[in-house]
């Protein structure tokens, strides 16, 4: 294997790589986030993937019989007329000693003080520099950067990552994750080139042996190029980049209707549709799913001990060899 990398990020979390898998709905579990971390990045299980606090704790055991390494949880706190129970989820993280915490979506200012007295290290993903800073006067330790070119939720700025990355690498004092649009060494090379400390990759790991969906998913996937998603949301302020097809493009249709609600699209867009019949049944235009503009870089599906060689070799050839005889 490859040379260990050194980063801010790499010091702080113990991992040999500076790569995050993303916390990703459905599909971060034990599997998947296990594998990641053998492979010397950092995995992450995806906490609200599980149905209760009780099957959090459950598969946080399940995860730590497969891996010796670091290995984080992703929390992600949005509005909802019936939320899940946050805190109980938060607990079970602190009880079970994991100690890398993912926050994303609302201001977590109450769960990073619990979290950081648990002695518990914070990245949180955010999707522009104003939030970016306030996440750092709150504590978090590391901030993960979303670009427009993410799956899920972008923001409402449209800022790429070639721009949104170094924006924030120029304001914050504390390490930066850089995510959207990377899925090779040629991204991670090109993020730490911009100032940040390590890179995350979402759909670029759906695409592997061990992501628990439908093998078709990960075909359609690598079937797919760069301009294969789909914007949908921007009308109700709630912006997110899914992978294209009729369902997407019906939900788009809906929404440039006058008068449309999200009621009237909210059938299509049903989480629990687009998990039953795309990532489990495989059912490709079954329902909504989510992907990123990386599509266009992903040609195989491979194990993510594989990826992460050849993404760590790769990026290293680039930052050893490629750009270094380019100086005259």
């Amino acid at each position: 294997m490859s040379t260990k990398f050194k980063t801010r990020f790499t010091e702080l979390v113990g991992v040999d790589y500076p790569i995050v898998q993303g916390g990703m709905m459905w599909v971060g579990r034990a599997e998947l986030a296990a594998a990641v971390s053998n492979a010397g990045g950092l995995g992450i299980l995806t906490a609200l993937t599980q149905p209760t606090p009780e099957a959090l704790a459950a598969e946080i055991e399940r995860c730590r019989g497969m891996t010796q390494r670091p290995f984080g949880v992703n929390l992600t706190i949005l509005p909802s007329a019936t939320p899940p129970p946050y805190e109980a989820y938060l607990n079970v993280v602190i009880a079970s000693g994991v100690k890398i915490l993912e926050t994303a979506g609302n201001n977590p200012k109450e769960f990073i003080v619990m979290a950081k007295a648990a002695g518990i290290r914070i990245i949180h993903k955010c999707t522009a520099v104003r939030h970016a800073l306030s996440a750092e006067r709150n504590g978090v330790d590391i901030v993960s950067i979303d670009g427009f070119e993410c799956a899920g939720h972008p923001g409402e700025d449209d800022i790429g990552g070639l721009v949104l990355i170094p924006a924030a690498a120029a304001k914050l004092r504390i390490p930066i994750i850089a995510s959207g649009g990377i899925a090779d060494g040629r991204g991670l090379a090109g993020a730490l080139a911009l100032g940040a400390d390590a890179a995350n990759m979402g759909t670029r790991f759906m695409a592997t042996t061990e992501a628990p969906i439908h093998d078709n998913v990960k075909q359609q996937i690598v079937a797919n190029d760069e301009r294969a998603t789909k914007v949908v949301f921007r009308k109700f302020r709630n912006t997110a980049r899914v992978a294209r097809n009729s369902v997407s493009d019906q939900i788009a249709e809906i929404e440039r209707q006058e008068g449309s609600t999200f009621e009237d699209l909210a059938e299509l867009a049903a989480g629990v549709r687009g998990r039953a019949e795309v990532l489990g049944k495989g059912d490709m235009e079954g329902g909504m799913w989510w992907a990123s503009q990386a599509q266009g870089l992903i040609n195989e599906v491979a194990s993510c001990a594989e990826v992460v060689a050849r993404i760590v070799a790769d990026a290293e050839e680039i930052i050893g060899k490629r750009l270094a005889d380019m100086r005259a």
